[in-house]
């Protein structure tokens, strides 16, 4: 135990304010109650708030939330929409092509539309009804071990207060060291707590590489008057357009409550064209004729960025060690064929909630008993829809008509498809250097227009998250090695960094022929899809201070 720090000892510790650990941490002390045990719970979130990191206009399966909660209408559970009516196309450029036959797993008869970041605040006043300690602004920056690395004892918050050549301010706050019998890891997507403990207890080995897409999404409010506000239609999907068929992704837009919806464009990390502009790409989407007629006369009121774990069955990792559990999006449990993941997420921090009640029970918080999450895993509806899936993001990343051929397949054979176990490449292995072509074209100056209301530019979409950061602190992007950055990278690829990152955190400085990377912190979404696409894995994502960052409210 570092000498500066205090000790906080807990029975459970959930790190990781999203609706995997705050579903579980419900479901345990509700457990703990009926078996008369009285536990000392804690769940800790880097936001400032519950639901602030929790990014998301989404559908939501409820069958793990009438399972928690079967009341929860009556209990206030914030519902956008209570029912999702489809409208499933293929765009080109200037038209649209209505699918004429939806696959099953993308009816959405009896699902809702929710903000995430309301429906995790609700579960958030839940668990602190139920008795749970919740610790907004303490960021899990350190695994805690035992002395053999055999065991997970905890996590230690970061410490505040530190200024950016690492000295402390006057307002210095050393971190916690939050002790636990079992600690449940429900980080989201490419954790950082979760990276360590794969790097020294092996939870990943044997799997294939974790891989990830990354939203770029908004709430728009919409004129009074208009006509998607009062039609029948609730959801539209659609795919093609601004990437065709070499790319993989699609784009949403899902009606909420107060006259708005949410709308993204989603895009996966293993794309080829190192020009590709995330951000650019999701303006062109709101530009298609179908999506501009629904948004016309709209403004923006919030927007941000996420990655998603589309790897799902074949990359998740082994979810129980010693002392610990694994649960959610950090565990590759959404199910990108559904494009759903929430109640996956539940699900699993239910299950771990059970499995923590045994072990208690027992006494022993070793593998031994704590192994009996994976076993529920496997026989519950999460595994049985991983495995459905178990190809499907690979089928997508395959191009043109094979695209089609292999998804085909897949639904004919409940996942298999010509062949299981389709390999995946890791995303930041799948950039192809530059041509002159596309380098010039990228030295072309943009005719992009911004109005400041319904089309806006990066920076205007950074302040409309809320994203803030102390600015005198460590940085937390660590680039390794900035050599690359001026050298290699440059000259293959032109900084890639500079386009795929939605927040405008990477800008490359030319002074007389001497090239440098400028790094602004304080505009990052927490996306860390730098860590994950960069060709050279010369980018690392920590956590800032607790309580930076967006500050999702209606998203």
């Amino acid at each position: 135990m570092a000498q500066n720090r205090e000790e906080m000892p807990l029975d459970v510790l959930f790190v990781g304010g999203g609706p995997a650990n705050l579903a579980g941490a419900v479901h345990l002390m509700n457990l703990a109650k009926e078996k008369g045990l009285e536990l000392e719970v804690g769940v800790i979130e880097k936001g400032d708030i519950i639901g602030a990191h929790s990014l998301s206009g989404a559908i939501l399966d409820p069958i793990a939330l009438k399972e928690l909660v079967p009341d929860y209408m009556e209990k206030g559970c914030p519902i956008e929409e209570t029912e999702c009516r489809d409208e499933f196309y293929f765009f080109t450029k200037n038209s649209q092509y209505s699918v004429p036959f939806t696959p099953k797993y993308m009816h959405n008869k009896g699902c809702h539309i929710v903000s995430l970041s309301k429906f995790t605040r609700w579960l958030g006043e839940l668990a602190e009804n139920a008795g749970v300690n919740i610790f907004p602004g303490f960021a899990g920056t350190e695994v805690l071990y035992d002395s053999d690395t055999t065991g997970v004892l905890g996590v230690a918050t970061g410490d505040k207060g530190v200024d950016k050549e690492g000295k402390q301010k006057s307002n210095f706050e050393p971190g916690i060291e939050l002790t636990a019998k079992v600690t449940v890891f429900g980080e989201g997507p490419k954790g950082s707590l979760i990276r360590d403990i794969g790097e020294k207890m092996g939870i990943f080995s044997g799997k294939m590489p974790q891989v990830f897409e990354t939203a770029i999404k908004e709430v728009i409010e919409l004129p009074e008057s208009s006509p998607f506000l009062s039609g029948d239609t609730t959801v539209i999907h659609s795919f093609g357009y601004p990437f065709g068929l070499h790319t993989k992704g699609g784009g949403f837009l899902y009606r909420m409550k107060d006259s708005m919806v949410a709308l993204g464009l989603v895009v996966g990390l293993d794309y080829e064209d190192s020009g590709l502009e995330p951000y650019h790409a999701f303006l062109d989407y709101k530009k298609h004729p179908v999506i501009e007629e629904v948004i016309m006369g709209g403004k923006v009121l919030q927007q941000g960025a996420k990655t998603l774990s589309a790897g799902g069955y074949y990359t998740m990792p082994k979810l129980a060690v010693n002392g610990a559990l694994f649960v959610g999006d950090s565990a590759s449990m959404l199910n990108i064929q559904r494009l759903k993941g929430i109640h996956t997420a539940m699900k699993s921090g239910m299950l771990a909630a059970e499995s923590i009640i045994s072990a208690f029970e027992k006494d022993d918080y070793t593998v031994t008993t704590l192994s009996e999450y994976e076993t529920k895993v496997e026989q519950s509806f999460i595994m049985k829809e991983l495995k459905a899936a178990r190809n499907f993001t690979q089928a997508l990343s395959k191009h043109g008509v094979s695209q089609f051929v292999h998804v085909g397949a897949q639904f004919i054979t409940g996942g298999r498809g010509i062949f299981d176990k389709m390999p995946i490449e890791e995303d930041s292995s799948t950039l192809e250097k530059m041509t002159p072509a596309q380098v010039k074209m990228l030295e072309t100056p943009s005719a992009r227009e911004f109005d400041g209301e319904l089309y806006i530019d990066k920076l205007t979409g950074v302040y409309r998250s809320g994203t803030q950061h102390e600015e005198d602190q460590p940085c937390h992007l660590i680039v390794h090695d900035l050599n690359i950055c001026a050298g290699e990278c440059y000259d293959h690829y032109r900084n890639p960094c500079t386009r795929f990152c939605p927040g405008q955190v990477y800008e490359i400085e030319d002074s007389g022929g001497t090239r440098r990377l400028k790094l602004n912190p304080s505009n990052c979404l927490h996306c860390k899809t730098c860590e994950i696409k960069d060709p050279f894995k010369n980018i690392t994502w920590t956590c800032p201070e607790g309580g930076g960052g967006p500050n999702f409210s209606i998203t």
